[in-house]
């Protein structure tokens, strides 16, 4: 597990008095072979594989573990912002379970009446690096010199990004970014929820 971030055990961060509470936001960047966690305690990742021959028992394993992973390492938060789903335009033979993943795992903090974030691949990459077209490998890039960040892999990079994107549109930004980059929180689809002033 890679930190961005260590808190002290047991220590809580309480606002000094009449500021903002601070909010609990996780970034999470969705998939079959590794799906990147970013929250308050630093950023994570859940890998697993596959094989074209398993069984739908096999499959529905798999996702149950992705998504029990990533409720347990989420808890209890804000708001969670998850990078929406690509379209593909050759679906491969994992298209159903990659869309079957994605759902149990909104659908879990849906359920829990935990405000859900939906923001596209291209908004998350123009907040990071200033272009919607960036590729993985420059996210990640731009999250670790931007943030100060140890991250081992681009689900990670993303999942920081995501949970940035998701603090700055609370007016708790981690760091202050470009108004170019900025402009990427215009295309995310945004819950409706109480924001504290």
């Amino acid at each position: 597990m890679s930190l961005t971030q260590t808190p002290a055990a047991g220590m809580t961060r309480l606002p000094a008095a009449g500021a903002k509470r601070l909010y609990r936001v996780a970034g999470l960047d969705i998939s079959l072979t590794g799906t990147g966690i970013s929250t308050i305690g630093g950023t994570t990742r859940v890998p697993t594989a596959g094989r074209r021959a398993d069984s739908l028992a096999d499959r529905d394993t798999r996702l149950r573990f992705i998504t029990g992973r990533v409720i347990e390492e989420v808890g209890t938060v804000d708001l969670v912002c998850v990078e929406g789903p690509v379209s593909y335009q050759q679906p491969g033979g994992s298209t159903w379970d990659r869309a079957g993943l994605w759902w149990r795992i909104v659908s879990s903090f849906v359920g829990r009446e935990i405000p859900v974030a939906v923001i596209p691949p291209t908004s998350r990459a123009k907040y990071a690096t200033g272009r919607g077209n960036a590729r993985k490998n420059s996210v990640l890039e731009a999250a670790q010199q931007r943030y100060g960040a140890i991250l081992p892999t681009d689900d990670e990079a993303d999942a920081l990004i995501l949970r940035a994107m998701g603090l700055d549109w609370l007016g708790q930004a981690l760091v202050s970014v470009p108004d170019g980059h900025r402009a990427a929180l215009g295309g995310v689809r945004w819950p409706e929820m109480a924001v504290a002033s």
